[in-house]
Formats: structure tokens, sequence, C-alpha cells
């Protein structure tokens, strides 16, 4: 059974995390830290991390970037591991998670659903194929109140193609400032906002004469819990130091 700590509870991930994990029969929630300490669920709730005296097998964090420090160190006190699914860390709170891997198992990633990771490595493996003959360009989709654009997991996937390319590229955000043809090096992000979109993501791969498209729709923001429990439930078996992320628990899975 893996004892999870739940960090950001009584959120709304929170909650979708903590109805996953009472599904499973290998996993139990023993604890939770939330600012709002209503009990919403079957264990406790704190406010300050140190304020809870027991154990656990994982901490999953869903709440937010400024809950960064305090969590760490709880977590590095406890030496117990922490899957990051929050968002919007400084370069200071990075180095802060980056320091912390040194000393125990840490587990970061742009997107936490496990679809978004796989297109991933799809876009590296056919940017690497497709090499200077095809052009390549991002389009992400989100619903009308989110904030900033692009979404991180485009710039993502727009980094993913750029590792495997063979030129050095750039990342263009905006064109209508400037009128000229598009250069080979440039890889296009655009954003579209409207709806209630949950996430959809499409790489393109523009050649002559024909395109490849990959692409990954989110119905719900369910897919990102199950990443979650799923990287939680991979990480407790973890027991070397390290920065982790959806990659390395794929590799596991699709090599068996």
């Amino acid at each position: 059974m893996t004892k999870v700590i739940l960090s950001g509870c009584n959120g709304r991930m929170g909650q979708v995390v903590t109805r996953m994990c009472a599904q499973r029969a290998d996993m139990e929630v023993v604890a939770g830290f939330d600012p709002h300490t209503a009990k919403l669920a079957d264990y406790p709730v704190y406010a300050d991390p140190m304020e809870y005296a027991g154990g656990g097998d994982v901490i999953i964090d869903f709440s937010n970037a400024s809950s960064l420090e305090g969590l760490l160190r709880f977590s590095l006190a406890k030496h117990i591991p922490l899957v990051v699914c929050t968002t919007g860390h400084s370069d200071e709170q990075l180095q802060l998670l980056q320091e912390a891997s040194q000393k125990l198992p840490v587990f970061r990633s742009g997107n936490m659903s496990v679809g978004i990771n796989l297109l991933v490595g799809l876009v590296k493996k056919a940017a690497a194929v497709l090499g200077d003959s095809f052009d390549v360009e991002v389009v992400e989709r989100h619903h009308r109140t989110k904030v900033d654009a692009p979404s991180g997991t485009a710039i993502m996937l727009a980094e993913a193609a750029a590792s495997a390319l063979p030129h050095e590229s750039r990342l263009v955000y905006e064109r209508q400032s400037v009128r000229k043809p598009r250069d080979r090096e440039e890889i296009g992000i655009s954003s579209v906002r409207g709806g209630t979109i949950v996430g959809d993501h499409a790489v393109i791969f523009a050649g002559t004469d024909e395109v490849i498209e990959l692409r990954h729709s989110a119905y719900s923001r369910e897919v990102f819990a199950t990443g979650a429990v799923t990287a939680a439930a991979w990480l407790a078996r973890q027991t070397e130091p390290g920065m982790y992320d959806m990659g390395d628990a794929l590799a596991e899975v699709l090599s068996r």
C-alpha cells in the first residue's frame, strides 16, 4: 500500500486525486496540506506541512507555486519523494527543486498527462526523421479563462522538436509585426482561447505537398490527476535521488 500525502488537497485537482486514490486498492491518502483546512475526505488536513508528525511514501503537489518552500522543508526533513504537478515556479524555486533532487527523488513535468508525455517522445522521433525537410508549427487551444499564452505544454512540445532537429531552432510566438517569409529555423507557436476547451495541442510537420500532424486532446482535467497518481506510484519505488519526469516512468513501462 502506497501512502500518499496530498498538497493542495482541497483544491479542484486535489479532490480528483483524492477520489482516484480511494478507488485504488494499492494507494491511500494519509494526510493533506491546504491553507483551507476543511476536512473534505477521510484524512487529516494541515495548513503547515510541518504540523504533520506522521509519515508517507510519496507527496503529490497540486497546490500553488508559493507553497513550494514549505513543502520542500517537510519533504527533505522526512526524506519523502515529491511529485510536483504545480506550475509557475520562479527560477529560484526551480533551483531549489534541483538542489532537493540531489538528496531525494523529485518528479516534475510540464504536463502530467501520460498521453502528452508520450506525444513528446513521438514529436522527437518525427523531428529526427523529417529534419530540415519539414517546417514545424505548434497550435494550442484552451478555455477562455486561461490567462497565460502560450501554454507551458506548447513550449514543451516545441522544445522537444527543437532538441531533435539538425539545426538550431528559434521559437516564434507572433508574426504580425514582421512581414517576411518563414525562416527554416522557426518553430511557430499559436494560441487559441475560447469556450471550455480543457486542452488541445497539435504539432504540425509541413513539408512539400504533405503534412503530418500529431495531436492530443484532453476532455477533462482527470487526465492530469491520472498522470499524477501514476507518477506517484512509480516514484515511490525509486530509491536513488534525482530529477525524474514522465519520460522516465514511461520508459520503464514501454521496456516491459
